[in-house]
């Protein structure tokens, strides 16, 4: 397996179509003029399991029991980090707006977790996923990501494979609002 680097993560990115230009509403609620299409990358299970292996190398001393991710882009992602890890995978999901976990998931009280996620602007998914994991008694261990557009605070460690600083900003204070420049919605937490 080739080792990858935040370089030949960028250029893969780049060759898969994953890197939009336009005018986008982001998961956040924050708009930007570039989008990351995470399933791009995360369709190619050699490709993911590449990324993955050098996200988790760039974490030291990991000592955990459970991965867990947010539904619905990082369930792959998950899965994958705890099949390295030869760890349980499970995640959080939205119930009447509510992120919890479902289907009997659950941690353990002091139960070690690493929480995964695709990309991050503001880090509130993160956040969300560390709020559920600590309610239960979990310890957020760390904090791991693919793509990080910008500096947050997520309540962890926080690890980040590519740092792929994009501006992003408050829908009344978007320059492409003002435009009048159509809006896409690719996030997943917009689909309706």
């Amino acid at each position: 397996m080739l080792a990858l680097t935040p370089e030949t993560l960028l250029d893969e990115l780049r060759v898969r179509g994953a890197l939009l230009d336009g005018h986008f509403r982001l998961s956040s609620g924050r708009h930007s003029n570039r989008f990351v299409q995470k399933f791009r990358f995360l369709e190619d299970p050699a490709l993911l399991e590449r990324i993955v292996a050098a996200l988790l190398q760039k974490i030291p001393g990991l000592d955990v029991t459970c991965v867990v991710s947010a539904a619905v882009g990082g369930i792959v992602l998950g899965y994958e980090a705890a099949r390295q890890l030869g760890t349980r995978a499970i995640f959080v999901e939205k119930e009447a707006g509510t992120a919890r976990f479902r289907r009997g998931f659950g941690v353990e009280r002091g139960e070690r977790v690493l929480v995964v996620e695709d990309v991050i602007t503001t880090g509130l998914s993160v956040r969300e996923v560390i709020d559920v994991v600590t309610a239960e008694g979990g310890v957020p261990a760390a904090a791991a990501v693919v793509v990080r557009r910008s500096a947050a605070d997520v309540g962890a460690p926080l690890f980040a494979l590519l740092d792929l600083p994009m501006e992003s900003y408050e829908p009344s204070a978007c320059p492409q609002c003002a435009a009048g420049e159509p809006l896409d919605e690719p996030g997943s937490r917009f689909l309706r």
